[in-house]
């Protein structure tokens, strides 16, 4: 059985509280992965000076030369893609597929890290007064504290760290206890890809322990998180106390609206891909179904009868198109939001209820799900449930769907199936959301473009492409006078000056 350690100033090493945790597969909950180091508070203190003492180092590296280890960490995970894949799919209970494109996210990302390496862009601008320079810079924040969730466990770090570790900032990662086999594994490759010791450091454990003790310590100077809105929503009072620097990726009640012009075919697979992908499990996921009266019945119909043709199983069978949920608690949940569902008045007609029977006693399965006569203002239409769970929910025209959509608490992702492009670019100026897509579904980002959402799904700031590097920066504004005599800005005018 393989054991993991914490990543502590380039060393691998146990906790000192000296206790363990299982990682099992949620396809099949008698296989354990790994035994993981169970971390306290005294192994976040080592972590985060750790840090600090690596931080007057590593910020001076000149940003390209950090680039150059960010290439060789994506080369490295470039050549691991199937390995890692495959424990991703273990630990996770992705289908391969999905695995893969986790992976190839994360080396996409490092990818673009390398080339901000030569950018890293701010501005100049004309200072009003004479023989005067106004210039900009971006700054490295100090020690970063990373948290990160199991539904993407080599996306999502890597949307952080990369950037952050470019940026010229130290890093105390600390990954979810339901999928942190890969997390060892990206900290792995970015030891081998050259980052000195300090800069990159693993914390195994629990939120309520070691995710305190990263928010409180006076040493942390921003916190990057991904996970839930009442998670994030504590993490922003504690960090606020405590004036740091925070990002907030949080949850979303994601729609795809489908429109009377819409192709149906085309709406159909990007539905059951965007609400069973992951089995739900994605803060982009399509939890909601918007559909227009004209073909509400046409669509339902097409999207059960191919939500009822998944085939739901192993991760690792290369023709299994929905895996497990992560482990028994959440699939209580969903179950608990089903039984909500049907006692507000919504029909189930489809699924509701865990697999059973041969290999899905052995994990955490759950039978694509769909609800009809659905009130927008219920609960299984506003909350996440995070879970092969749909709401189809019936609509006039097009002001109406986009009222519905917006009618929920969150704004991350959001989607309309329409071939008029007047009905698109209103959905565009419309819609409340930080994501929306035109003839797709709710899933896909691309690591180049910002990624985040508005209202509750977060607090302003969007990881990837370049505006993540506004997290882990700050502005540094400076002045060059050359004059050789003192001006006074806003006093001394040039006219007086001529």
């Amino acid at each position: 059985m393989k054991e993991y350690l914490n990543y502590i100033d380039g060393k691998w090493v146990p906790s000192k509280s000296g206790r363990t945790f299982e990682n099992r597969n949620p396809a099949n909950w008698d296989e354990i992965i790994g035994i993981f180091t169970k971390s306290t508070k005294e192994d976040v203190e080592e972590a985060v000076q750790s840090a600090k003492k690596a931080y007057k180092m590593w910020s001076k590296v000149p940003a390209p030369k950090r680039g150059e280890i960010m290439r060789r960490a994506a080369e490295i995970l470039l050549e691991r893609k199937e390995e890692v894949a495959t424990l991703l799919a273990k630990e996770n209970g992705k289908i391969m597929k999905e695995a893969r494109g986790d992976v190839q996210e994360g080396i996409d990302t490092a990818f673009y890290a390398f080339g901000e390496g030569r950018r890293l862009f701010s501005f100049n601008t004309p200072s009003e007064l004479p023989d005067k320079f106004a210039l900009t810079f971006r700054m490295p924040v100090g020690v970063f504290a990373v948290i990160t969730p199991w539904n993407f466990p080599i996306a999502l770090p890597a949307w952080k760290i990369f950037p952050a570790l470019l940026a010229g900032n130290t890093v105390v990662f600390k990954p979810p206890s339901d999928a942190p086999g890969c997390a060892y594994e990206l900290v792995k490759i970015l030891e081998e890809a050259g980052v000195p010791p300090g800069v990159i450091n693993l914390v195994f454990g629990g939120g309520g322990e070691v995710g305190e003790a990263l928010l409180t310590h006076s040493d942390i100077r921003g916190v990057a998180f991904t996970g839930s809105s009442e998670v994030g929503s504590r993490i922003a009072e504690v960090a606020g106390k405590h004036l740091k620097k925070i990002s907030l990726e949080l949850g979303g009640k994601n729609a795809q609206i489908v429109m009377d012009d819409a192709n149906l075919e085309l709406a159909l697979e990007g539905a059951i891909w965007g609400a069973y992908a992951t089995a739900g499990q994605r803060c982009t996921a399509t939890s909601r179904i918007i559909v227009h009266e004209k073909v509400f019945d046409k669509f339902l119909e097409m999207f059960v009868e191919r939500a009822k043709a998944l085939k739901v199983g192993n991760p690792l069978d290369e023709t299994t198109e929905m895996g497990p949920v992560i482990n028994e608690a959440q699939r209580n949940k969903i179950h608990e939001y089903v039984e909500i569902g049907k006692k507000e008045g919504a029909k189930l007609i489809l699924g509701g209820e865990p697999l059973k029977g041969g290999e899905y006693d052995k994990g955490w399965f759950y039978k694509p799900t769909v609800f009809i006569d659905v009130d927008p203002n219920m609960r299984i239409a506003q909350e996440e449930i995070f879970g092969p769970v749909v709401a189809f929910i019936k609509v006039k025209n097009l002001d109406e769907a986009i009222d519905v959509l917006n009618g929920t608490m969150y704004g991350l992702s959001s989607s309309i199936y329409t071939q008029d492009v007047n009905n698109a670019m209103r959905a565009i100026q419309r819609i409340e959301a930080g994501i929306t897509y035109i003839n797709g579904p709710t899933i896909g980002a691309e690591c180049h473009l910002p990624f985040g959402g508005v209202k509750h799904t977060g607090n302003g700031h969007r990881e990837g492409g370049w505006t993540v590097y506004e997290i882990f920066t700050e502005m540094k504004t400076v002045y060059i006078d050359f004059s050789g005599k003192l001006q006074k800005a806003q006093i001394d005018t040039w006219e007086e000056q001529g």
